[in-house]
């Protein structure tokens, strides 16, 4: 038997924007899984514990999971769900025993007493570990990551994919690091190179711009001694903290300025290209106004509702493109997630086929995106919201809108659920009824991570901006805790 091994997952992205705080229930109503069902669940799918779990047979490791939990993007997460969820975590800990550990954090987590979550998981971990052990993070390359996470662990390694379908090998490659270190060959640590920006300018897309020559740059980078890996992360601007921002990560050997001129020198790149954006935004009217001219011929006309993303803890239920859609009149359309708890119970009691006037959406924050909307519509669908996705993102893995129904309202079919979840796989339409791929117009709500899955289908993807809690006008949301002067609330700002 080779090395053991402690691994946990606690993930969140803390939209702190977001009015509803994120309690132990949102992480259940993702997923909320003891170490056992979630090897079960996620040890063969496009997951970082597959990754880890790959390297572990490969090295005959005995891993110890004791805890997967992730929770959809909302507000701060909640004191007594944050204790809860990190007690498995601290009380395996405690056993000793461990080689290493392998943590699966997000890095834009922030709870309700402290602005770092995951700086506060490691530095409870190292109270009980000691200093020395070897603790490999994963990340999201929206995390804001902080000094005290690359003081208190060793290894830091982010995915390089937005959509991320590189999750599972980033998996890989950070456990393969870990098992390294845990053999004496290396001794890492991660420098960390930060900008006064809210986020790199393009969110940090990969498939387009100048992010895929920053990639490319930090590949070559690792080609040299003693450089292990590069993560550039895009951070995650609707957190309201002080450490907010993008940055660069070298993870390498001991000290070396080598490490942070590498670093300095990406991060360099991020702050040069702050103005160069790729997305054009367009208002609802103006994407309405394309959807009633577009005439499919070679794919549909995706329409994504930038600032309404579920996936970065907007509300979800913004009400402005699809009542543009409808003044428009466009037809052959759907559109969805609208996040609607309310109107989905409403609906499982009504017969398939039956005419309903009701309001959906826009009961959270009317002035984000556009209060409820009144509609006559026929009930297509209604029932239970389970999902088995099998796009390149989330093939293979579960998720659960709740209470979903469909209603088609001048022929657009709203798919009005529950539980918030961005659109990032085809069967989040299909198991409903609906096939994107018959549609003439498809509006949904996310920022990037659609792609993946949607551009296949696609004869064009244009962008909107609903005004809704995740919108690029940054100057309407209320920022006080980030630390100023930031680009670009106050334009060019000052480079570290």
């Amino acid at each position: 038997m080779g090395f053991t091994i402690l691994s946990a997952e606690i993930s969140h992205e803390t939209n702190t924007f977001n009015i509803r705080p994120t309690d132990l229930q949102a992480f259940r109503d993702r997923y909320l899984l003891d170490g056992p069902s979630a090897v079960g669940a996620k040890g063969h799918t496009n997951t970082e514990l597959a990754g880890l779990l790959d390297v572990g047979r490969a090295h005959d490791w005995d891993v110890a999971h004791v805890i997967s939990a992730a929770a959809g993007p909302g507000g701060r997460v909640t004191q007594a769900a944050f204790e809860t969820l990190l007690a498995p975590l601290l009380e395996a800990a405690g056993r000793g025993g461990w080689d290493g550990v392998f943590l699966i954090l997000h890095g834009a987590m922030v709870i309700e007493a402290h602005d770092d979550g995951e700086g506060e998981i490691l530095r409870r971990l190292r109270a009980v570990v000691g200093p020395d052990l070897p603790v490999a993070v994963t990340l999201d390359p929206h995390a804001n990551v902080t000094r005290a996470m690359c003081d208190l662990a060793q290894i830091l390694v982010s995915f390089t994919t937005y959509p991320h379908v590189d999750i599972r090998a980033t998996g890989r490659r950070t456990a393969e690091l870990l098992h390294r270190t845990m053999a004496g060959d290396i001794h890492p640590r991660t420098y960390r190179a930060h900008r006064p920006m809210l986020e790199e300018a393009n969110g940090g897309r990969t498939d387009i711009g100048p992010m895929i020559d920053r990639h490319a740059m930090a590949r070559a980078f690792e080609a040299r001694k003693g450089v292990y890996a590069i993560s550039i992360n895009a951070a995650f601007p609707c957190a309201d903290i002080p450490e907010l921002g993008p940055t660069v990560l070298v993870t390498g050997e001991g000290e070396s300025a080598d490490l942070r001129s590498i670093a300095e020198e990406l991060a360099d790149d991020i702050w040069d290209h702050r103005h160069e954006a790729l997305n054009s935004y367009l208002t609802p009217q103006e994407a309405a106004e394309a959807a009633r001219r577009w005439h499919p011929g070679g794919g549909c006309l995706i329409i994504a509702d930038y600032a309404d993303n579920p996936g970065s803890g907007a509300y979800g239920d913004a009400t402005a493109l699809l009542t543009a859609l409808l003044d428009a009149g466009v037809k052959e359309a759907c559109f969805g997630p609208l996040i609607d708890a309310e109107a989905a119970a409403t609906l499982q009691d009504v017969p398939l086929g039956a005419t309903v006037e009701l309001s959906i959406g826009g009961k959270t924050a009317p002035e984000f995106g556009g209060g409820p909307l009144e509609v006559t519509g026929t009930v297509l669908w209604r029932g239970e919201g389970r999902v088995v996705g099998d796009g390149p993102i989330l093939g293979g893995q579960e998720r659960s809108f709740g209470k979903t129904a469909v209603l088609r309202v001048a022929g657009i079919d709203v798919l009005i659920v529950s539980i918030a979840h961005q659109m990032l796989d085809l069967q989040q339409f299909r198991a409903f009824g609906i096939d994107p791929e018959e549609k003439a117009v498809v509006a949904l709500k996310s920022m990037q991570h659609f792609r993946a899955a949607f551009t296949p289908i696609a004869g064009r993807i244009i962008v909107c901006d609903t005004g809704a809690l995740c919108t690029t006008q940054y100057d309407r949301l209320p920022y006080v805790h980030v630390t100023r002067p930031v680009f670009p609330l106050d334009m060019d700002g000052e480079a570290d």
